[in-house]
């Protein structure tokens, strides 16, 4: 089983290019100087992801990304990342951007949340953004 995995909750979803995503997922992970033990991406709809939001978080709000860290151990990387997809699609729209990109800045906020970034502050969501750029520019593929 790869390090990566991704799945379907409550939705048909299929990811474009998943052996060239996992390779940049961990490419990412790497170069922030961690080790990838296991992460699951799981794409799901609104609904399901408010139910996570409000069950774990105590927040009533829509979103288009959950991260669950489970590392036990500082310098390795085991989380969950919940996605919806149609938070996705809306944002792309809002944004100006095509669905791939949107969900590809989302795939790797994730991971940089599991790498310690935050975007709880004007401060740190600036550093979050200009890491998420230098990775997505990285990307070796499109689709």
């Amino acid at each position: 089983m790869p390090a990566i995995s991704f799945f379907e909750e409550d939705i048909n979803y299929k990811l474009k290019n998943k052996a060239l995503v996992r390779q940049w997922i961990k490419d990412t992970i790497v170069a922030e100087g961690f080790k990838l033990k296991e992460l699951n991406y799981i794409f799901c709809s609104d609904a399901y992801l408010l139910t996570l939001n409000q069950q774990y978080l105590d927040h009533d709000t829509y979103t288009d990304i959950i991260t669950f860290d489970n590392s036990e151990v500082e310098g390795d990387i085991v989380g969950d990342i919940f996605i919806s997809i149609e938070r996705i699609r809306e944002n792309a729209i809002k944004f100006g951007h095509s669905e791939t990109d949107e969900l590809h800045r989302v795939i790797i906020h994730g991971a940089l949340h599991l790498v310690g970034y935050t975007d709880k502050s004007v401060v740190t969501k600036k550093k979050m953004t200009q890491k998420e750029d230098e990775y997505l520019a990285k990307r070796s593929f499109i689709g």
